[in-house]
């Protein structure tokens, strides 16, 4: 079999590691390993997708992961990729996070029959004692190396309060941990989290005498220079009450040509030799590929009904196939009345969430970007109502690839 780390040399998982011959060779044989998800939000988005996926190889190679979800972590507040402290959070909101997220792992991890394991560290990190923290695992660290790390030397510029500083020790502190009690040996995370994994390697070589290694991920750029999961709504997030399966397949379709190889190795399980000849594609035929792109990574987070879903929902708005649109398609609920007296397509537009502000589809509008029924409005102000609805819906589009479907509320 593959060595894992030749796969994600060759899908574009790689970015640094600590030591390549000592990985190489620990993953020749099953082993345990561990990536950190925090726990600040009750949804996972796209933004964690690279150590979803890297987890998903890993297990599908004969690796045991174990998802550490950073409940005690979050009491505190993890520095990186940030400029200002994170607002504290409460253990409840925490608990009620760490559903949300394990839920969404096990569409792409199996943690049946001990084949991966939640853990939480909080269950280790709560029951410190200070005084035998500082003694036993502050004493390994030195406060000029910290420093040094990019987590922290961005926020010096802001200001780096006290209880972010020790962010470093209490991640080290869970490696020696998983070490210690799990037989942990690699960790795995995104870029910004080099500088606490070597931590938590130094600190295990000098409490244990043992070596761990780590592995980090790139931070996902798109072409146009936008960090992977952005949009002009915000972020895409796995949960489908936040982000529908058919915008989630409509993220995915609108990726930019340049990044479609890229994205097809890092967020499908396709054959890299498909990957590269899908990726080669050209003109026109960059859409299938697309397509393909948009299927597989909707597959994966949302089943394959609602993938289904999504393609057919899209080929009846984008192309020639005809019929009903299914729920999953994006729709927005009118009153009879509103639909019986009409409504002016700005309002209407912004209350559907294809803009944002009134203003915004006033501007749209205006430029020529608005349509109902894929005829161009006219004006900002035109009435929609029930005499725009073809069967039972009013469809507006805001430019090529956003639309609505507008429904009597009465129907639902």
């Amino acid at each position: 079999m593959q060595n894992i780390y030749d796969i994600f040399e060759e899908r574009g998982f790689n970015e640094q590691v600590t030591d390549e011959v000592q990985v190489r060779e620990l993953l020749e044989k099953p082993c345990t390993f561990y990536i950190g998800f925090d726990p600040t939000a009750s949804s996972l988005h796209v933004g964690s997708l690279v150590p979803i996926m890297a987890m998903a190889h890993m297990q599908r190679a004969g690796h045991r992961p174990i998802a550490l979800v950073g409940g005690g972590t979050a009491l505190v507040g993890d520095p990186s990729g940030k400029t200002e402290m994170r607002p504290l959070m409460s253990e409840e909101a925490i608990d009620h996070n760490m559903e949300g997220i394990k839920s969404q792992l096990s569409r792409f991890i199996d943690f049946g029959d001990g084949k991966a394991i939640t853990l939480n560290n909080a269950n280790w990190l709560a029951r410190l004692s200070y005084i035998e923290l500082l003694r036993d695992i502050g004493r390994h660290f030195s406060v000029n190396r910290m420093l040094t790390a990019e987590s922290y030397k961005a926020r010096m510029k802001t200001g780096l309060n006290f209880i972010e500083f020790n962010y470093m020790i209490l991640q080290a502190y869970d490696f020696w941990h998983l070490f210690k009690n799990y037989n942990c040996r690699l960790q795995l995370g995104g870029s910004d989290q080099w500088g606490n994994i070597i931590a938590g390697a130094d600190l295990t070589r000098r409490l244990e005498g043992k070596i761990v290694n780590g592995l980090t991920f790139p931070l996902i750029i798109t072409s146009s220079g936008i960090k992977m999961g952005k949009t002009h709504n915000g972020a895409v997030w796995l949960d489908p009450e936040r982000t529908s399966p058919y915008d989630y397949y409509q993220y995915w379709i609108n990726q930019e040509d340049k990044d479609i190889e890229r994205f097809l190795g890092l967020f499908t399980f396709l054959p890299i030799e498909e990957v590269k000849r899908l990726g080669s594609l050209e003109g026109a035929d960059i859409r299938q590929a697309k397509e393909v792109l948009a299927y597989e990574a909707t597959k994966l987070c949302h089943g394959e009904e609602e993938a289904e879903k999504a393609r057919m929902d899209a080929k009846k708005l984008f192309g020639s196939h005809k019929g009903s649109l299914s729920d999953s398609a994006p729709h927005y609920y009118l009153d009879s009345a509103v639909l019986d007296s009409g409504i002016q397509a700005y309002i209407l537009f912004e209350q559907s969430g294809l803009c944002k502000t009134r203003s915004e589809a006033r501007r749209l509008i205006s430029q020529g970007g608005g349509y109902v029924n894929d005829q161009k409005i006219g004006s900002f102000d035109q009435v929609i109502g029930r005499a725009d609805m073809s069967e039972t819906s009013v469809l507006i589009r805001a430019g090529k690839k956003r639309f609505v479907r507008i429904t009597d509320k009465q129907d639902d």
